[in-house]
């Protein structure tokens, strides 16, 4: 096969995909490229169809290679492992890009791979990669029914950017990656900082009149490298006995599906499928391809119910939320905790305030970066009553948290103004439905618990769709069922102000903006309820923080006593960490955050980084540290290489006339700055410091001070 190389404009940039040079033996490859970065995809499917699966089985696998920036991985082995979380979450939007496009019935296994293999720094390798995945598929001979293409678009300086450099994506108030085919938008992912629904919905619009080039760029690839699709059967039941399934299912099924504890509901479906197999003596052979069709009957069932009654399997209005009830403070040792739970699902999140040297380091392709909030999700095979071994996140795990992370940054303060790092964790207890949304809210609950001065109170809601031709229903909070039968997963976080997150996820080929709309619109009225039900329990976040919490200080130096600070070989900052039990962190700015178990340490150190760093001046007081005893007066360190000398004739009379018994190399002694001699020196007295200033200095500390006893 010789090679093809096809181009369009995007973005004002030049997107290319190439096929017929690199890795010829999978089914399908392509190379994507714009500016200096490059992905090669790759799609492979199996020969032969999965029997006992009732899911089209995808498997996608995104891997940044360090060398596609010059980099060598870090660690100790020098070499990619397992993928890292952002790898992980790049692989979730292909899938859920193109999971949808394949036909029904398909179950044979497909993976589809992406290499970033170079990477400018610049363009944006994961949207690269979902349009190289769709191109992959759509030349290859696996069955894929319409192409798809991807976007990033941002709002920067108020104006709307396809494919955005990162150094644009970091003052963007919107930043979203759009997929979607030639007609309808196929899925949404992204933040924004607290942006009203219309705007975001004119930039998901704005993606897709772009998206439309793309799509074009493929299907002139496929007209001429495009292999001929493979053709497969689906296995089904004569149409006499689908029919029998059916009546008898559809007779039956409204007493069981509206039951609205999900277990009872599940079992009882479960009994009824069952006694119509075994009453029809469907042959044991035939029995996966009835259960099939008795599922097929009760998502049909369920659907006309909703869409000619407006009445959903747990009785509610179709934009009527769950009861809500809302605890928090009950975890006496965590920093802050919530326990959100709304209808069957139950959140239990909790907040932890740690120092700065606790940040995650992120590394990548990119350079590295400090993290300062994170936030973590759990999903324990408890909370659905089922059981699992525990292993580590999975990749619904960390979709999930870094949704909800993503919803909750916007609102989190800058460092400056609280310089604590925050780990939010949310363990589901039970889950029914939107437990990523619950985790939101638990999640700015538990943040406020803490004591964190967040900007506003953050909530999510997920909705779904019912949609057959030109009508549809579109559901607010809804279940994990709904969620199943349904033909859209859409959550949308955010403040009573704007959106947070947004993550779009479609069963069907794809939406129209009528029905975006109103999703947003419905998500925003119930956003708003689910705030009021939040306001009730706590609205404004704890004046103080948790008595277990860390205590971090801040203080500002000149940088270039940074060097005095530190001391040499690093003794000085050392002495004041041991001395005061803290932890320091100097920033490049001078400024220095102190991290302490109690506000009496923390005001210690701080003492102590003044006597080291703060010029000196006449008329300061201090406590030092005697060095040499001379029978003319005694030598005082103030600070580490700042000596002066006590004369004699300011040294207490009884003193004076026993001073080698009365003063030892060591002691500690308050004395003030009289004056300098010519070379600069400090010229000290002691007689001349009062008993309230000795006493305000024994109380304040210093870099000499002697602990208190018991300390």
């Amino acid at each position: 096969m010789s090679v093809v190389e096809v181009s369009t404009e995007v973005g004002g940039k030049s997107l290319c995909f190439q096929t017929g040079k690199l890795a010829k033996q999978a089914d399908g490859s392509v190379l994507v490229f714009q500016g200096n970065t490059k992905v090669l995809v790759t799609a492979v499917m199996s020969e032969e169809p999965r029997e006992d699966i009732d899911f089209m089985p995808l498997l996608v696998e995104y891997r940044e290679r360090a060398y596609a920036a010059g980099k060598i991985p870090g660690g100790f082995i020098k070499r990619e492992g397992k993928p890292t979380d952002e790898e992980v979450l790049k692989s979730r939007v292909i899938d859920r890009s193109i999971r949808p496009i394949f036909p029904k019935g398909f179950k044979n296994d497909v993976q589809v791979i992406a290499f970033v293999i170079s990477a400018d720094q610049s363009t944006d390798p994961a949207v690269l990669a979902i349009n190289g995945a769709s191109t992959a598929l759509h030349i290859s001979r696996i069955p894929f029914e319409k192409p798809v293409g991807a976007v990033r678009v941002a709002r920067v300086n108020g104006k709307l950017v396809i494919n955005p450099s990162y150094e644009e994506q970091q003052s963007a108030d919107i930043n979203l990656i759009v997929s979607g085919t030639e007609d309808a938008v196929v899925m949404v992912e992204g933040g924004a900082k607290e942006v009203p629904e219309e705007e975001v919905l004119d930039a998901i619009l704005f993606a897709h009149e772009e998206i439309k080039k793309i799509v074009k760029l493929q299907e002139e690839l496929r007209q001429v490298a495009g292999q001929e699709k493979f053709q497969f059967e689906v296995k089904e039941l004569p149409e006499d006995l689908k029919k029998k399934i059916r009546e008898k299912a559809f007779s039956q099924l409204e007493d069981v599906v509206t039951i609205k504890d999900k277990k009872e509901r599940r079992k009882k479906i479960r009994e009824l499928k069952e006694a119509i197999i075994s009453e029809l003596e469907i042959p044991e052979e035939e029995v996966k391809l009835a259960e099939e069709v008795f599922d097929e009957a009760e998502k049909e069932f369920v659907r006309k119910m909703i869409l000619e009654k407006g009445v959903r399997i747990d009785g509610r209005k179709p934009d009527e939320i769950r009861k809500i009830t809302i605890e928090v403070g009950l975890l006496p040792g965590a920093h802050g905790s919530a326990l959100f739970t709304r209808g069957q699902t139950q959140a239990l999140v909790t907040t932890t305030l740690g120092t700065p040297e606790e940040y995650q380091l992120v590394e990548g392709l990119m350079p590295e970066e400090q993290k300062r909030f994170m936030l973590h999700y759990n999903f324990p095979p408890f909370c659905v009553g089922e059981l699992a071994p525990m292993r580590g996140p999975g990749r619904r795990e960390i979709g999930h948290g870094a949704l909800a992370e993503r919803a909750l940054a916007p609102v989190i303060p800058p460092e400056e103004e609280f310089p604590y790092v925050i780990r939010v964790v949310s363990d589901i207890l039970e889950s029914n439905g939107s437990s990523s949304m619950a985790t939101v809210c638990g999640g700015s609950l538990s943040l406020m618990d803490a004591g964190v001065p967040i900007r506003a109170q953050v909530a999510g809601i997920a909705m779904g769709l019912i949609m057959e031709g030109d009508k549809f229903v579109v559901l607010s909070d809804i279940l994990g069922d709904e969620d199943h039968l349904g033909d859209m997963d859409f959550k949308v976080a955010g403040t009573r102000k704007g959106v947070t997150a947004i993550q779009m996820d479609l069963k069907v080929k794809g939406i129209t903006r009528d029905i975006l709309s109103q999703a947003l619109s419905q998500a925003r009225s119930g956003r708003l309820f689910i705030l009021d039900r939040m306001d009730e329990v706590i609205s404004r976040h704890r004046p103080e923080i948790s008595p277990f919490a860390p205590r971090i200080v801040t203080t500002k130096i000149e940088p270039e006593k940074t060097r005095d600070l530190i001391g040499p070989s690093g003794r000085t900052i050392k002495t004041i960490i041991d001395k005061a039990g803290v932890k320091i962190t100097i920033k490049e700015d001078g400024t220095v955050l102190v991290s302490a178990p109690s506000q009496e340490s923390a005001l210690q150190a701080l003492k102590m980084i003044e006597d080291v760093t703060k010029d000196l001046a006449v008329g300061n007081t201090y406590l030092g540290k005697v060095t040499r005893v001379e029978n003319y007066g005694v030598f005082v360190e103030l600070a580490p290489g700042k000596v002066g000398l006590v004369h004699i004739s300011k040294l207490p009379p009884e003193v004076a006339k026993n001073i080698f018994d009365r003063i030892k190399v060591s002691d500690v002694i308050p004395v003030k700055i009289l004056e300098f001699d010519p070379l600069g020196r400090p010229r000290l007295s002691i007689v001349d410091v009062t008993k309230e200033e000795e006493k305000r200095l024994r109380e304040q500390g210093g870099f000499y001070a002697e602990p208190e006893k018991g300390e």
